[in-house]
């Protein structure tokens, strides 16, 4: 710009000194309606020089007012910013301190002018939320929604976390759903999906997201197991409301080999059964359960069966003692069985050998019942007394 600058006057002086040193200025008359112009060439060139300088003499002011205008408005921009990234400093320190009514107040104001806003009025609205104050927390939330434009993500997750927090479930549940289409493996959104569809029942959908869960390690082992066999539970549940004993038995039958051979749900049936009064099926899943593997969950239902055939659990209890040694359990549980039908004599013989093995304030009555109708009152006395001693030795008085 300054070498055009510098050639345009060069030329203008040109033109100007060049007549006059020769002694020949010329003559230019510029005429309109109501006046005549009239001046030599070097004076008509001396007023464009003017000109020019005096344009560049404007543009130069113009410049110099919007630059000033622009350096005030950075300022104070730069000033806004700088405030807001104390007061999210100090919000952050006041949410430690659980203190969220200052937490809000400062997380949202100024939050326009935050290195990022979405992030500011979404704690914003956590923080209103935790206070109570739905209506605050609401406005945040849209506002972040707003700023987000395209990536509505955190603003979704936030969303539902507030749902939750105000036991809006099947809303936190629809939520929910949503999101897994967008983010499947996120990690909140399988853990807000785990919170919705217990408090909904969705025992279903728990079970679909658990792979997920799983291959992005999403709590422990024993979380997810835990939370397995609770769908599983839940799913019986609906089945024996839906349906009864009959809808209860179908479901059960349409399971994988896998699922019905575990345990714990096989334990779970088995006293959806003895709800449902079928106490045959109990049973049969208790009997299956044991043979291949033992587990005294299993063992324990036996007592609360009413079959017509109770030789069967007597037999599988003796084929136990037989392969997994002596155990207490084992023979108190075989002790009551044998007394349901009158076999004083056996029942007392089982209880003895509990004892032997593991004193206990149950087995010491037990074996007193039995010992009465076997008519020997006095050791019957002897074994009340030891299993009260037993007790008031495990709950002694404070």
């Amino acid at each position: 710009m300054i070498k055009v600058l510098l050639l345009f006057l060069l030329l203008i002086a040109g033109i100007v000194l060049g007549p006059m040193l020769a002694g020949h200025q010329g003559y230019v008359l510029i005429q309109t309606d109501n006046y005549n112009v009239e001046t030599s060439v070097t004076g008509l060139a001396i007023i464009l020089i003017l000109s020019v300088v005096v344009l560049f003499a404007i543009e130069w002011v113009f410049r110099r007012l919007f630059r000033t205008g622009a350096r005030t408005r950075g300022w104070f921009i730069g000033r806004k910013s700088s405030r807001a990234r104390k007061q999210t400093k100090a919000a952050l320190l006041k949410l430690a301190e659980g203190d969220y009514q200052q937490v809000e107040k400062l997380m949202a104001k100024n939050a326009d002018h935050a290195e990022q806003p979405v992030v500011n009025y979404l704690l914003a609205a956590e923080a209103a939320q935790q206070r109570g104050d739905e209506i605050r927390a609401n406005q945040h939330l849209e506002r972040a929604a707003e700023l987000a434009d395209g990536d509505q993500l955190p603003v979704e997750i936030t969303r539902v976390r507030l749902q939750l927090a105000r036991n809006e479930n099947h809303a936190a549940r629809h939520g929910v759903d949503k999101l897994l289409e967008i983010a499947p493996r996120h990690p909140e959104v399988l853990r807000l999906a785990e919170q919705a569809y217990v408090r909904t029942g969705a025992w279903s959908s728990i079970l679909d997201i658990l792979p997920a869960m799983e291959k992005i390690q999403v709590t422990d082992e024993a979380h997810r197991t835990a939370l397995q066999q609770q769908a599983w539970i839940g799913l019986m549940d609906q089945a024996m409301a839906d349906q009864g004993n009959d809808g209860l038995k179908t479901w059960w039958k349409n399971q994988s080999r896998k699922t019905r051979h575990e345990t714990t749900l096989q334990v779970a049936m088995a006293e959806h059964l003895i709800e449902c009064d079928d106490h045959e099926a109990a049973q049969e899943i208790v009997l299956d359960g044991l043979k291949r593997q033992y587990d005294e969950r299993l063992i324990l239902l036996m007592p609360r069966l009413k079959s017509g055939n109770p030789q069967q659990l007597e037999k599988a209890l003796r084929q136990q003692i037989k392969t997994q040694g002596d155990r207490p359990l084992l023979y108190s549980t075989l002790g009551q069985l044998l007394m349901k039908h009158g076999e004083w004599q056996q029942a007392s013989e089982a209880f003895r050998e509990a004892i032997k093995q593991r004193p206990d304030a149950f087995d010491y009555a037990w074996l007193a019942d039995s010992l009465d109708r076997l008519h020997q009152p006095e050791e019957a006395a002897l074994m009340r007394r030891d299993g009260l001693l037993l007790t008031l030795q495990n709950n002694p008085n404070p």
